[in-house]
């Protein structure tokens, strides 16, 4: 059985701005709290879906939109509370065999929107194996950060759906906030893919 992530686990913040810097043209939907935090504090840019109280989500949401745009590069970063949620979205997602999807998962062990309890992966789930398990042809688990490249390597081949499960630290980094207004975060969006607002 796994225990908690350690404090000396990956600094979340600064291996989400060095994985975006790579794919500045990417379309990247972030889980609710921790991701989006980070994901905005990567720098705020209208390719960027901040998914805001829609726990569990964040993977769904990222398939749909790597069927609509199957020509853009799409990475769902989410956190394990969150995909232990929707866990299901990994099976489905892994049966549509795309090659422009990657999901993220930054696992502290915890859940950390809701007083730090915690989660599966504390206890036992492996979620890099539940992915592989499920039919994802590329899993990887990260453990430091020099394993970056690898990620990033995967990403661009483009040749099958990666997931990558992310021992992150359980420090907090300061909170840096994204709009909360989902209409305006929606219309951006769709403007950025040249669709209309609605």
């Amino acid at each position: 059985m796994t225990t908690s992530t350690p404090k000396n686990g990956i600094d979340r913040r600064k291996f989400v701005a060095e994985l975006l810097k790579q794919f500045p043209e990417a379309l990247v939907v972030s889980g609710l709290g921790s991701p989006s935090y980070d994901v905005f504090a990567a720098g705020d840019r209208a390719s960027n879906f901040y998914l805001w109280g829609a726990m569990g989500g964040s993977t769904s949401l990222a398939l749909g939109l790597a069927v609509a745009q199957p020509e853009k590069t799409v990475i769902a970063i989410t956190g394990d509370g969150e995909q232990l949620m929707g866990i299901g979205s990994l099976a489905t997602a892994a049966a549509q065999r795309l090659n422009n999807l990657s999901v993220v998962i930054l696992d502290n062990g915890h859940f950390g929107e809701t007083g730090m309890q915690q989660s599966h992966t504390s206890l036992g789930t492996n979620l890099s194996q539940v992915a592989k398990a499920v039919g994802v042809p590329k899993t990887l688990e990260i453990s430091n950060v020099e394993e970056l490249d690898s990620l990033v390597g995967e990403i661009r081949k483009a040749d099958g759906m990666t997931v990558a499960q992310v021992y992150i630290s359980t420090e907090e980094p300061q909170r840096a906030l994204p709009s909360r207004d989902g209409v305006y975060v929606k219309n951006r969006f769709r403007e950025h893919l040249g669709l209309a607002p609605f």
